[in-house]
């Protein structure tokens, strides 16, 4: 039976050279590296027909002598390592291209394209080194799932106080500020005690941020709502209730949600940037709003609660500019 030479076709990453034979079924398949030269020889279907076919390539730069090999119904696939990783220019010795060799356009890559391929593969294997050395918290879905309900339940609450403030301002107008208290309290009473766990979450590990910073809103709210409105009735008709309650729920029920994503690993850019920007706003006319319900109390504790609404203010101040800086750098 006559030997021919079947179409190969060939590409290369910096590491390795790929080859494809063009024979379908091959059998009794001898492929070997000897002195740089690649030998085969195999039995199957190729242009012409069913038949014995050969070849012989002399690589332009030295290659490992253990060659890779798998034969399909289709063609004969050849993986041959490089003894460096370098990129060449052309695949055989010879400066004139052997007629049976041609690109192999599905797998051809310019050298950049393949160096960001190869820096693609490197990110990759140090992602699942680093992911292995890390220990797996084996309660981590269980702490995503109370984190998701504890904000789900949290926007569910001042969504309620939001919507309902909103409805009942427009239907009785400015007379809505003044039973906002009677109205209201109970469910932002709710809320705010289970805000509780706010500083609790990060005291004990589920959340990574400062306990401080969160007791500092936490108890300053509660303060204010517990002490001062729950305590002194005259107050509970003033206003500055309807303003307090209103600026609270409007920055939380952008809050909560943002959270509730971030424990599926999902982000809304839009609520990003609205949970980080729409407090620069609100927590000034908060401040305001809180400072008029505790003018009543003496000088040195309002100045205890001013420097706390200070550091708060400089907390969340520090929070977007590190959220969005790093959005910066990722996309440079």
């Amino acid at each position: 039976m006559q030997a021919l030479t079947p179409h190969v076709y060939w590409a290369q990453r910096h590491g390795e050279i790929y080859l494809r034979v063009e024979i379908s079924d091959g059998q009794s398949l001898s492929i070997g590296v000897e002195e740089n030269i690649l030998h085969f020889k195999g039995q199957g279907h190729g242009a012409k027909g069913e038949n014995e076919y050969e070849f012989s390539l002399e690589f332009l730069k030295p290659v490992k002598p253990e060659v890779k090999h798998k034969s399909t119904q289709r063609q004969v696939n050849i993986t041959v390592k490089k003894q460096e990783h370098v990129w060449w220019n052309r695949l055989t010795k010879q400066e004139k291209k052997p007629l049976f060799l041609a690109p192999d356009f599905d797998r051809w890559l310019d050298e950049s394209d393949a160096e960001m391929e190869l820096r693609e593969k490197e990110e990759k294997i140090n992602k699942i080194n680093i992911e292995s050395r890390v220990r797996k918290d084996p309660f981590l879905g269980l702490k995503k799932g109370f984190l998701f309900m504890y904000n789900l339940v949290q926007f569910l609450g001042y969504s309620w106080i939001f919507v309902n403030m909103t409805v009942r301002l427009f239907i009785l107008g400015q007379d809505s500020f003044y039973d906002t208290f009677h109205t209201i309290a109970d469910v932002m009473y709710f809320c705010q005690m289970l805000a509780i766990m706010e500083v609790i979450n990060p005291a004990v590990g589920l959340v990574k941020t400062g306990v401080m910073p969160a007791f500092i809103q936490v108890m300053g709210r509660n303060f204010i709502l517990f002490v001062i409105f729950g305590t002194l009735e005259e107050m509970q008709n003033k206003p500055v209730v309807f303003f307090v309650f209103y600026l609270w729920s409007m920055i939380e029920i952008f809050r909560y949600p943002f959270y509730m994503l971030a424990c599926i690993d999902t982000e809304w850019k839009l609520l990003t940037w609205l949970r980080y920007t729409i407090w620069i706003p609100l927590y000034p006319l908060g401040v305001l709003s809180e400072g008029m319900c505790i003018c009543r109390l003496a000088l040195p504790e309002l100045k205890i609660m001013m420097g706390w609404l200070f550091i708060n203010f400089r907390h969340l101040f520090k929070q977007r500019s590190r959220r969005f800086r790093t959005k910066k750098r990722k996309a440079n």
